[in-house]
């Protein structure tokens, strides 16, 4: 593609900010007033925004509890998606009694299959003539063994659904937030991908699972550049220890040792994580309010990732 043509697509999905500028808020005094981009954070923080999340079987889940974060901050749609579909339904029934006026639809898909990918955002649009949010939240854990024992195709089957599948997000929820309409004049909308701490150092996860989480990293910053002017922003979110169907074996067997306490004992929290404190932080990046947080790898980790191993008790 030609620089001038890839100028011109660009010039073609500009954002608000880029065309009208941050408005002047008039002064104090003698002060200027500050200027503000998104709405009162008082209020619901993604209200009217259509959302898509994937990874939202799990009844501990990340996608489940984001679900729920965006219902109740005032989302008009949320498609809540999952290749395991035994849970959406009650999902479904759940939000709908708590939030009567939203609108939620369940999808069965891989989110590695494309024409999966692009069917669930073509209807979105045809639906709601926008897309605003879509959350790259499905996730396998991998081989949990040396990588001298992991065979190619295991290693790509864990890739398929990990990386595969937030850039398939990323690129068709790029194209739909591009499209403006009279309810929307400018193109916008927020693209979350969930990688891990493992992501972005050693010794989280095998192989196989770190590789294809730091590739959600790399894939939020490649896609951030490409997106330059286009008000769409994409971050990566980077949970540690969080209780969730993925380590729901390892805290159950805490748990009948009497050792839970020791989860997440290596970060400056001491303890490991729920599903709701990741869920604040993909409502945070889904709103307006994170309107300058762009191409980011955010950890929600308890501080793990914030310095070096350590032995509780001694200093390093």
């Amino acid at each position: 593609m030609s620089n001038t043509l890839t100028a011109k697509r660009r010039l073609q999905a500009v954002s608000q900010q880029l065309v009208e500028g941050i408005p002047d808020a008039g002064k104090f005094e003698d002060i200027p007033k500050i200027r503000h981009v998104a709405q009162d954070s008082v209020g619901p923080r993604v209200k009217d925004k259509v959302a898509i999340v994937t990874g939202a079987n799990s009844p501990a889940g990340i996608g489940r509890a984001t679900a729920h974060q965006y219902a109740h901050n005032g989302a008009k749609a949320v498609y809540i998606c999952d290749y395991n579909d035994s849970n959406l339904a009650t999902h479904k029934r759940e939000i709908e009694s708590l939030y009567p006026g939203l609108d939620i639809h369940v999808r069965q898909f891989d989110a590695a299959d494309e024409e999966a990918v692009k069917a669930v955002v073509e209807d979105a649009i045809q639906k709601y003539g926008r897309l605003d949010i879509f959350f790259a939240n499905a996730g396998i854990i991998g081989q949990p063994r040396i990588f001298t024992e992991i065979t190619g195709e295991e290693f790509l089957k864990t890739l398929n659904t990990n990386t595969v599948g937030v850039f398939l997000a990323a690129k068709y929820a790029a194209i739909a937030m591009k499209q403006t309409s009279a309810e929307k004049p400018y193109p916008s909308g927020s693209i979350i991908g969930t990688s891990s701490v493992a992501g972005l150092r050693s010794n989280a996860g095998s192989t196989d699972y770190s590789a294809s989480k730091a590739a959600v990293v790399s894939i939020a910053q490649s896609c951030a550049y490409q997106l330059a002017g286009t008000g769409i922003r994409i971050n990566a979110i980077c949970p540690g220890v969080i209780e969730t169907g993925m380590t729901q074996a390892m805290y159950d067997a805490a748990r009948a040792r009497g050792t839970e306490r020791k989860i997440g004992q290596l970060n400056p929290l001491q303890r490991g994580g729920v599903a709701d404190e990741v869920a604040r932080v993909a409502l945070f990046l889904g709103s307006d309010e994170s309107s300058y947080v762009n191409g980011q790898a955010w950890a929600v980790c308890g501080g793990l990732t914030a310095g070096h191993p350590f032995v509780p008790g001694r200093l390093a």
